[in-house]
Order: C-alpha cells, then structure tokens, then sequence
C-alpha cells in the first residue's frame, strides 16, 4: 500500500491499527494490516520519526506538516526501493 498522509482531527479508517513503535510498524506490515503513526508536533521529530516508521512498513501518518513529511516519505522509500527516484543525474568525475 501506498503511503498516506492525514491531518489531525481527519477521520480513520475502521482496519487503520495504530502503531506505537517501529517494530511494531513491521509487524502489522508483515501481517498485511495498514499501520498508522502518530508523529509529533516539532517538524524535525516529525521527519525523523516518518522516515523511521516508513522505512519499517508504515502506510498511514498523521501530521501537521503533510508537505514536508510527504517528500520524507517519498524519499525514504526510494532508499529503500519502493519507488525509483523522480529525478537520477549521473555525476562524471
């Protein structure tokens, strides 16, 4: 699944199960359950936090800052090789 990215206060979905810890992340992704986090309000802990939770299998996060947590997102899976990166450059030396 995709990842989402929904405001505080946003409904749920009724099979969205919250996950409190990365391992926790994994194990409902491994179960085939959408995983969703709660990050926190600091922008900083939100990106960090996102990045760690999506790089375990993560689907659903809940943020204020859906801009900025959105490319961390992104570019968390195309490290991880979910998704090809939306623009390569090849450096020469």
């Amino acid at each position: 699944m995709s990842p989402a990215l929904v405001t505080p206060g946003a409904p749920w979905e009724p099979d969205w199960v919250q996950a409190h810890t990365p391992s926790e992340a994994a194990r409902l992704s491994a179960e085939g359950r959408t995983a969703l986090v709660r990050l926190p309000g600091q922008l900083d802990a939100a990106l960090a936090a996102a990045s760690v939770f999506r790089w375990h299998g993560a689907t659903i996060f809940v943020t204020e800052h859906t801009d900025q947590v959105g490319l961390a997102v992104e570019m968390t899976d195309c490290l991880a090789g979910r998704r090809p990166p939306a623009l390569t450059r090849r450096g020469l030396a």
